[in-house]
C-alpha cells in the first residue's frame, strides 16, 4: 500500500468554501475525542468519487511536527482574522475510515447531517486520507457508473414498467438520489434492492429515511406503499436469472424494517425461487424477530445482514431505540439462522475510538463467539460522531487498539471470519 513520505499537511476551508494546506502543521485525526497523528499504514490516496465536507463552527485541529502535540488552528493564516472551518472526506463506497476528522467544536455549532467524516490532509498534490479499502469489489466504484447509459437505461425500464410501483419508486432512487444499489439494479448487474417495507420497530439515530423534524434531515425519502408480491417478483427473478453475481436484498435505506413485512417477504421468495434458483436472496434487517427470520430461511431465504453499531446491550438500544425487542432477540435472530443452514453477515458501524476501545472489542469477541456470524461489513458510522457518542452515553474516552490491530485481532481469533463491505454473491 502507498504511504507518504511525510505527514500530510492540515487543511482547512475558508469563508468563500475554498479548501486549503497549510503546511506548517501535520493532519490529525479523531478517536471518541481524542487528537491523534496518523499512524502507519493509516493513510491511503483519497479514493476517486470521494467527497469533501466543509465542517461548520468546527476549528481544524493539526499536528506541531516538532512536538507532536496537537494545535488548533483558528483563523486563516492568509488573512489573519477571517474565519475558516475544519474539512473532512467523506470516502467512496468500499473504504473504511480509521480516524474522523479532527476538530475542535465552537457554540452553537449546527449537528452535523449523516454522513461519515474521515480525517483528510494534503501532500505531493494529492488528498490523502485516513482509511483503507475493505473490499475489492467494485460494484459501487465511482468508475463503474456512466451517468448517461444509467438514464437511457433507467427511463426504458420505466416506460416498460409503468404499474409496477416499485419499480418507479427504484426509478426514483437511482435518478434523484443516485442510490449505488438502484443504479446497478437499472444497469441489469450485482446487488439490486428490494424495499417493501414503509413502517418500522426502531427509532435509530441515524435513520437516512425518517427523522424528528429538529433533528438532522433524512438523506432520502421513505417508501410510501407496501409492493404486492407480483411487483417484487417480476424485480427479483429478471434480475437473478440476467444479472452477473446477482444478489437481491430486502432492506434498503429508503424504508423501514422488512421483518414487518414477513409474510409478503415469506410468499415473494418462495415464488421467485419457483422461477429461478440463481443468485442470493437477501435481506438487510434489525433482526428484530427470530421467528421471522426462521420462517423466511425456510422459504429460501439465503443469508440476512445484522446491522448493529454496538455489541453492548446498553450502547445498542441507546442507538436504535427499539420498540418491542431487545438486543437478545437480534442474537437469537442470527443463531436461527445460522441453526437453518443460512449466511449470516454483521453490518458492524465503524466508529474510530469506540469500535474498537477495549471494551467494546472485548463485548463484540463474545458476540462472534456466540453467535458464529459468517462475515463481517466494515461500515462507516454516519452520523455526528460528537453528537452520537454523547447521545448512546459514551462520553469518556477508553483506551483503544487502533482500527489496524483491532481488525488483525479479529481475524487472528477468528481465521475462517471473513471481511468486506458488500454483502457476498453466494452462488455467482
Amino acid at each position: 500500500m502507498i504511504q507518504p513520505a511525510v505527514l500530510p499537511s492540515l487543511v482547512y476551508c475558508d469563508e468563500a468554501g475554498n479548501i486549503h494546506d497549510f503546511p506548517d502543521l501535520g493532519m490529525a485525526g479523531m478517536a471518541h475525542g481524542r487528537f491523534l497523528k496518523p499512524g502507519p499504514g493509516d493513510l491511503i490516496e483519497l479514493p476517486q468519487g470521494s467527497d469533501f465536507f466543509t465542517l461548520p463552527n468546527r476549528l481544524p485541529v493539526g499536528i506541531n511536527p516538532v512536538s507532536g502535540e496537537p494545535l488548533l488552528l483558528e483563523e486563516d493564516p492568509r488573512y489573519p482574522g477571517r474565519k475558516i472551518y475544519g474539512v473532512a472526506a467523506f470516502m467512496a463506497p468500499a473504504h473504511t475510515s480509521t480516524l474522523t476528522a479532527a476538530y475542535q467544536t465552537e457554540e452553537n455549532a449546527p449537528l452535523l447531517p449523516l454522513f461519515a467524516y474521515t480525517a483528510v490532509g494534503w501532500y505531493d498534490g494529492k488528498f490523502w486520507a485516513a482509511g483503507f479499502r475493505s473490499d475489492a469489489d467494485c460494484r459501487q466504484d465511482f468508475t463503474q457508473f456512466d451517468q448517461h447509459r444509467i438514464d437511457r437505461s433507467t427511463n426504458q425500464r420505466l416506460q416498460r414498467h409503468r404499474e409496477n410501483r416499485l419499480i418507479q419508486h427504484l426509478g426514483t432512487c437511482c435518478l434523484t438520489y443516485r442510490c449505488p444499489a438502484a443504479r446497478n439494479y437499472f444497469l441489469g448487474r450485482w446487488e439490486a434492492p428490494l424495499p417493501t417495507s414503509p413502517t418500522c420497530n426502531a427509532r435509530c439515530l441515524g435513520c437516512i429515511s425518517l427523522q424528528p423534524s429538529e433533528c438532522c434531515p433524512s438523506t432520502q425519502e421513505r417508501l410510501q406503499f407496501t409492493p404486492s408480491v407480483k411487483e417484487i417478483v417480476e424485480v427479483g427473478v429478471a434480475h437473478l436469472n440476467s444479472a452477473e453475481s446477482p444478489v437481491v436484498s430486502f432492506g434498503q435505506g429508503c424504508e423501514g424494517e422488512p421483518l414487518l413485512q414477513a409474510e409478503l417477504l415469506e410468499n415473494s421468495i418462495r415464488e421467485m425461487r419457483k422461477w429461478t434458483d440463481r443468485g442470493t436472496i437477501n435481506c438487510n434487517t434489525n433482526a428484530s424477530l427470530p421467528t421471522a427470520i426462521e420462517r423466511l430461511r425456510e422459504a429460501g431465504l439465503d443469508s440476512i445482514r445484522v446491522s448493529i453499531n454496538s455489541a453492548r446491550e446498553t450502547f445498542y438500544h441507546n442507538y436504535y431505540r427499539p420498540r418491542n425487542y431487545s438486543f437478545s432477540d437480534v442474537k437469537e435472530s442470527i443463531k436461527a439462522m445460522k441453526r437453518g443452514g443460512g449466511f449470516v453477515s454483521l453490518n458492524y458501524f465503524i466508529l474510530p475510538g469506540f469500535t474498537d476501545s477495549m471494551e467494546e472489542t472485548s463485548a463484540f469477541l463474545e458476540l462472534i463467539e456466540e453467535t458464529g456470524p459468517d462475515f463481517i461489513q466494515l461500515r462507516n458510522l454516519n452520523i455526528d460522531p460528537e453528537w452520537y457518542l454523547r447521545e448512546i452515553g459514551s462520553t469518556t474516552a477508553l483506551p483503544s487498539y487502533t482500527i489496524r490491530n483491532w481488525l488483525e485481532m479479529i481475524k487472528q481469533r477468528f481465521p475462517a471470519l471473513r471481511f468486506g463491505y458488500y454483502n457476498p454473491c453466494l452462488n455467482p
